[in-house]
C-alpha cells in the first residue's frame, strides 16, 4: 500500500526534516554520568556501556512521545554500535485488554513488501531471466496496455523505480478508512482500475510512487519463476534472509501470528477499531509481508551486506534519484529501497503503511539497525477539522514523532 494510505480527501503530504531531540541528548548524559564509576572493564568497554545506556533513555522518552501523540502503542528493535540487539515496547498493544506491545512483536509492514519483491526481481536479473532495461510486454505480453501507455515503452526498471506513470491504482481501491478489508483480490483485480486511466505522466520523465506498478513487478517474479510470487519471495528472500518470523500470507488468510501488536483504524475524528484481522491482498505484492522489527532489520543488513543479490545488482537498486515536492526532503530513491540523511548516518530501508501500522526505520553500512512500528496510522489519530490544511499539518506532526524516534535510536 501507498506509504501514506488515505481517502482521496486526504492527500499526501511532504515531510518536514526531522528534529534532533535535544532534552533527550541532556538527560542521557546525566544518566551517563552516573554509570562511569559503575562501568567494568576495559575504557572502551566502560564508554559502550554508557553510550548504550544513553541511547535507551533517549529511545525511551522518544517513545512516550509517539505515546502522546494519539498512537495507541509503539514497537522498536534497535541494534547500536555495540553490536547489541535491544527491543522495546510502549503503550498498548491491545486496547481491550490494556496490555504493552509485546517486545519484537509481529505487525504488518505495508510497503517495505516492496522491497522484498524487488530483491527477488533484481535475483532473476542476475540469472539472465530478464533485463532491467527490456519492455515489461517483452515478459507480459498484452497485461500493460493503458489509454496512453503500453508495457512495450516501460520498462522493468520504469516499474522498480516509479517512473512508469502509470496510475496508483489504490486511487479506486475500497477507500474506507473505518472498517478492515475482508475481500480477497487477484493482483488482475487490483491492476484493472489502473489500466483504465491515463498515465499521470510520460514514461520515464519523473517519479512518482505508485503501488500499481509493484502490483506488475509480483506478476513478472510469478511469470519467470513460476509459481505464485508469495512462494518465490519466501523461497529466495525470507529463507535465505533466514528469517524466522516472517510470512507472506497465502490467499484468504487474515491472520497475524503471535505474539502480536494489534492494529487500529478510524477515519479523522473517528473512533479506533480494531484492523488485525484483514485481507492484506488487498496491497498485493506492493504490501502483503507479516514480520517482527528485529526481523525487518535483519533482511535490511542481509540486503546491503550483499547477502542477497549480487554486487551489480545490489549496485543497480541503490542507484539513488531525488524524489518529487510530495516527497521527504531528506530522502532518495533507489528500486525498492530507500537511502533517507539522518543528522549522524545516512539509513537504507524503506517504510510502509498499511491499515493499521505504520512502519519506518533502516540500517546503515556500519551495522547500526531500527525499525519503529506504531499501530495505527497517522491518519487514524487526526482530528477532524474544517481545514484540509489544518489536518494535513496535524498529520505530518505525528508522523514525524515516528520520524524522531528513527533519529533518536540511531544517532542519540
Amino acid at each position: 500500500m501507498p506509504q501514506h494510505p488515505q481517502p482521496a480527501a486526504f492527500p499526501t503530504a511532504p515531510s518536514r526534516r526531522r528534529r534532533r531531540l535535544a532534552a533527550a541528548t541532556a538527560a542521557g548524559a546525566l544518566f551517563a554520568g552516573g554509570l562511569t564509576g559503575c562501568a567494568t572493564g576495559t575504557e572502551a568497554d566502560a564508554q559502550a556501556e554508557i553510550g548504550a545506556a544513553k541511547n535507551e533513555m533517549a529511545v525511551r522518552k522518544a517513545m512516550q512521545e509517539v505515546v502522546k501523540a494519539g498512537f495507541p502503542g509503539v514497537v522498536v528493535s534497535v541494534k547500536g554500535e555495540d553490536g547489541k540487539t535491544r527491543d522495546y515496547s510502549a503503550g498498548v498493544g491491545d486496547r481491550e485488554k490494556g496490555e504493552e506491545p509485546p517486545k519484537n512483536a509481529h505487525v504488518r509492514i505495508g510497503s517495505n513488501t516492496k522491497t522484498f519483491t524487488a530483491v527477488a526481481v533484481l535475483q532473476l536479473v542476475g540469472e539472465g531471466k530478464v533485463k532491467l532495461d527490456e519492455p515489461v510486454d517483452a515478459y507480459l505480453p498484452g497485461v500493460v496496455e493503458g489509454p496512453d501507455y503500453s508495457g512495450k515503452k516501460i520498462t522493468v526498471r520504469h516499474l522498480l523505480g516509479h517512473t512508469s506513470g502509470i496510475p496508483d491504482y489504490t486511487q479506486w481501491a475500497d477507500a474506507d478508512t473505518g472498517k478492515a478489508p475482508t475481500k480477497t483480490y487477484t493482483a488482475e483485480e487490483l491492476l484493472k482500475p489502473a489500466l483504465e486511466h491515463k498515465a499521470d505522466f510520460p514514461v520515464g520523465k519523473m517519479r512518482s510512487y505508485s503501488n500499481t506498478n509493484y502490483i506488475i513487478a509480483g506478476m513478472l517474479v510469478e511469470k519467470l519463476d513460476g509459481r505464485p510470487v508469495g512462494e518465490a519471495v519466501t523461497e529466495r528472500v525470507i529463507r535465505r534472509a533466514g528469517l524466522k518470523d516472517t510470512t507472506w500470507p497465502k490467499p484468504g488468510d487474515k491472520s497475524v501470528p503471535e505474539p502480536r501488536m494489534e492494529g487500529y483504524i478510524a477515519p479523522p475524528g473517528g473512533e479506533l477499531k480494531k484492523a488485525t484481522e484483514m485481507d492484506p491482498s488487498i496491497s498485493g505484492a506492493a504490501g502483503m509481508v507479516i514480520s517482527t522489527p528485529r526481523d525487518l532489520n535483519a533482511f535490511q543488513t542481509a540486503l546491503i551486506s550483499g547477502r542477497l543479490l549480487p554486487e551489480a545488482q545490489l549496485k543497480e537498486m541503490q542507484k539513488t534519484v531525488k524524489g518529487g515536492p510530495d516527497d521527504m526532503p531528506d530522502t532518495e530513491f533507489g528500486l525498492g529501497l530507500d537511502k533517507t540523511t539522518l543528522s549522524c548516518a545516512e539509513i537504507w530501508g524503506h517504510g510502509g503503511d498499511i491499515h493499521g501500522y505504520e512502519s519506518r526505520g533502516g540500517v546503515t553500512t556500519d551495522g547500526r539497525e531500527v525499525t519503529v512500528v506504531v499501530n495505527a496510522l497517522p491518519g487514524a489519530i487526526v482530528k477532524k477539522q474544517d481545514s484540509m490544511e489544518a489536518m494535513t499539518k496535524e498529520y505530518m506532526e505525528k508522523h514525524d514523532k515516528v520520524m524522531n524516534l528513527v533519529e533518536t535510536a540511531i544517532c542519540k
